[in-house]
């Protein structure tokens, strides 16, 4: 192992191949006491934290931002695979081979005779092999395949996406708007039972989804988005009652209402 660590503090330029050694150095007896005890289940989360600072990275347009966050992705599946690696089950050249065999068989058009006709082609294409190289017999096995791991909005849109492809979907927009004002008033109607209007309001956020999708919009970055507006307007709230000298903890319902509608007009 000293060896090895020699030649790595050597090397000027590394790869995707040095930082399996370096992975498997920190992970062997005399590495590091961390590195050495960590599983699948204990780096989970830092898979997901590193992909959102990925998407931060792409919401900043930063190269530089971005070249270091998908290193860290880069990381995480690194350290992942070493793991089952280390239990004889796969390696990275593995998972590299696997990826690379479903692009060309996902690909018939690029990789095979296949023709197509624009996008829409290719879309078909891809769920129709997906669904065949998966085992994938119903429609109903497609939506069972969306992740329960998903942020609920994201799932909630891949799931109706995917139902939509059998032709159990909205004609338009307004069908979906119209199914949402109906849940609407389900929801309303049984306000007073929390139990009741868990489910209600469960369906309301579905309906809003449907909404979305049907509009082409993505309803997780909308929320996302509607999360900073609201961030920055009651900022603005709090920065106007302290500007009159105001405090916000004792203002009367329709007073913050007042301050929230001077935010507004600030932010128009």
């Amino acid at each position: 192992m000293e060896s090895v660590i020699r030649q790595l503090l050597e090397k000027k330029n590394y790869d995707v191949n040095d930082l399996v050694t370096i992975v498997r150095v920190l992970r062997s007896e005399n590495g590091c006491p961390w590195d050495k005890v960590q599983t699948h289940k204990t780096i989970r989360k830092d898979l997901i934290e590193e992909t959102y600072e990925v998407i931060e990275a792409i919401d900043c347009d930063s190269p530089e931002m971005m070249q270091e966050e998908l290193g860290d992705v880069l990381l995480q599946v690194v350290f992942h695979t070493v793991l089952e690696s280390e239990q004889g089950h796969f390696e990275l050249g593995d998972v590299t081979n696997d990826v690379c065999r479903k692009l060309i068989v996902r690909h018939p058009h690029v990789f095979g005779d296949v023709n197509v006709d624009g996008v829409d082609d290719v879309l078909r294409n891809w769920d129709s092999i997906k669904m065949d190289t998966k085992g994938q017999e119903t429609f109903t096995d497609t939506l069972k395949s969306v992740p329960k791991t998903f942020p609920a909005l994201m799932r909630a849109q891949k799931l109706g996406k995917r139902a939509a492809k059998s032709g159990f979907d909205f004609e338009s927009a307004q069908q979906a708007f119209d199914g949402l004002k109906s849940e609407v008033d389900e929801t309303e109607a049984v306000l007073s039972d929390k139990e009741k209007a868990a489910e209600e309001l469960g369906d309301l956020m579905f309906s809003c989804v449907n909404v979305a999708r049907k509009l082409d919009l993505d309803a997780e970055e909308l929320l996302s988005q509607a999360n900073e507006k609201f961030l920055k307007r009651f900022e603005a709230v709090e920065k106007l009652t302290v500007q009159d000298g105001e405090d916000i903890t004792k203002l009367s319902p329709d007073r913050l209402e007042e301050y929230w509608q001077r935010a507004k007009k600030q932010s128009n």
